[in-house]
C-alpha cells in the first residue's frame, strides 16, 4: 500500500464472508455519517460486497467526496441529520449503519457532545424504528482496568471516564430505549482504535517519532484494529441485530505495547523515539474474542500495520490531521 489509490482498494476489498452475509440482507443499506473517518471507506467496502443500494448520508465538508462517493455507485445524500425535517425526508432503508459521533473538541462544548452522541441517536432510531441499525459505538465506555485482564468484555460492567465517554454510552442507552419499545433490531458496535495509513494511534507514535516530541508511556498498552476488519464487521452485524441489542466489542486480538510499537516505528523510520514516563497498571482495553469467534481474525497483523505506516508517514504520504489522543487518561478529548 503505497499510494491512496492502493490503500483505498485495500479498505474497500471486501471478504467471501462480507459478500455471503450482505446477499442475505433485504434492501438498501443506509449509512448516516458517511462522510466522517469510516464513512467513505465502509461505503465503498459496501458497494463491492452487494448489489443493493447504498445510500450515503452526510453533510460532505470534505471537497469532492460526495461526488468521488457517487461515481464509485453510491446514492448520496447531502443532509444535516441533526437536522429534524432533513432527518424525516431522508429516504427510507430496511439496514441503517450509524456513525454520527462527535469525540474532539469535547472541552468547553460538553452540551453538544451530548447532543450528538446521546439525544441525536434517539431521533434517528425513532424515524428508523423498523430498520435493523448497527450503530458505532466505543469501547471508550469502559473503565480503565488492569494489563494483566485481557481487557474489558461486552459482560463487563460500564464506566465511562470523562464526557465523551458517558455521551456514548448515553448513545448506547437512548438507542437500547428504542430496540425495547419498538423491537427495533439493534446492533451496538464497540470499536476500540481503528487504524489505517492516515490516521490512528500508530500513525500518531510516527509522527511523534519524527518530530522528536516525546512519548508518553503511561498508557503504556493500547488495543489497535485494521479498519477495514471494523468496517466490514460493521456491515456483517446487522444481520445480528435484535431486541435488545447485540453488543460486540471490535478490536485486534493482540495487547500492543506503546514501547514497543514505538520502538518498531523508530527502527523503520531510522530515527530513535523519545520515550518518557512509565507504563502504568491498568489502561482502556477490550477483549474482542466474540468478535474473532464470530468472524475471524483481522487480515492485517499489527505488525504489518507497522510496516505500512512507517513507509507511508515517511514518503509523505496523506494524512488526516486527527490524533486519537489515545494517551488521555481523563477522558478530556
Amino acid at each position: 500500500m503505497r499510494t491512496l489509490a492502493e490503500l483505498e482498494e485495500r479498505l474497500a476489498r471486501p471478504t467471501e464472508g462480507l459478500v455471503q452475509d450482505l446477499s442475505e440482507l433485504d434492501g438498501d443499506i443506509l449509512v448516516l455519517g458517511a462522510g466522517g473517518k469510516l464513512g467513505p471507506s465502509l461505503v465503498r467496502l459496501a458497494l463491492n460486497a452487494t448489489k443493493s443500494r447504498v445510500i450515503a448520508v452526510s453533510r460532505f465538508s470534505e471537497p469532492g467526496l460526495a461526488e468521488s462517493l457517487e461515481a464509485d455507485g453510491a446514492v448520496v445524500v447531502s443532509a444535516d441529520v441533526a437536522d429534524e425535517a432533513a432527518l424525516k425526508d431522508l429516504p427510507d432503508a430496511p439496514n441503517v449503519v450509524f456513525l454520527v459521533g462527535a469525540k474532539f473538541g469535547t472541552q468547553g462544548r460538553e452540551h453538544a457532545t451530548w447532543f450528538t452522541n446521546a439525544y441525536l441517536p434517539g431521533r434517528v432510531a425513532d424515524r428508523y424504528r423498523d430498520s435493523r441499525i448497527a450503530a458505532l459505538s466505543t469501547g471508550n465506555v469502559y473503565p480503565l482496568v488492569p494489563v494483566t485482564s485481557g481487557g474489558s468484555t461486552e459482560d463487563d460492567p460500564t464506566g465511562p471516564v470523562g464526557d465523551y465517554a458517558m455521551s456514548c454510552l448515553g448513545r448506547e442507552r437512548v438507542l437500547s430505549h428504542f430496540a425495547e419499545k419498538y423491537g427495533t433490531r439493534l446492533a451496538l458496535i464497540r470499536l476500540n482504535y481503528a487504524v489505517e495509513l492516515r490516521y490512528g494511534v500508530l500513525v500518531d507514535l510516527a509522527q511523534k517519532i519524527i518530530a522528536d516530541e516525546p512519548i508518553d508511556l503511561s498508557t503504556g498498552q493500547v488495543n489497535v484494529v485494521w479498519q477495514g476488519y471494523a468496517n466490514e464487521v460493521t456491515l456483517r452485524s446487522l444481520l445480528l441485530a435484535e431486541a435488545p441489542p447485540y453488543v460486540l466489542n471490535v478490536t485486534g486480538p493482540e495487547l500492543l505495547s506503546v514501547r514497543q510499537a514505538a520502538l518498531a516505528l523508530g527502527e523503520a523510520l531510522g530515527k530513535e523515539p523519545r520515550l518518557i514516563g512509565e507504563e502504568a497498571p491498568t489502561a482502556l482495553l477490550s477483549n474482542a474474542s466474540r468478535c474473532h469467534r464470530t468472524f475471524g481474525y483481522p487480515q492485517i497483523t499489527p505488525a504489518e500495520l507497522i510496516e505500512h505506516t512507517a513507509a507511508w508517514v515517511a514518503g509523505g504520504g496523506a494524512l488526516l490531521g486527527k490524533p486519537t489522543k489515545f494517551e488521555r487518561r481523563d477522558g478530556r478529548f
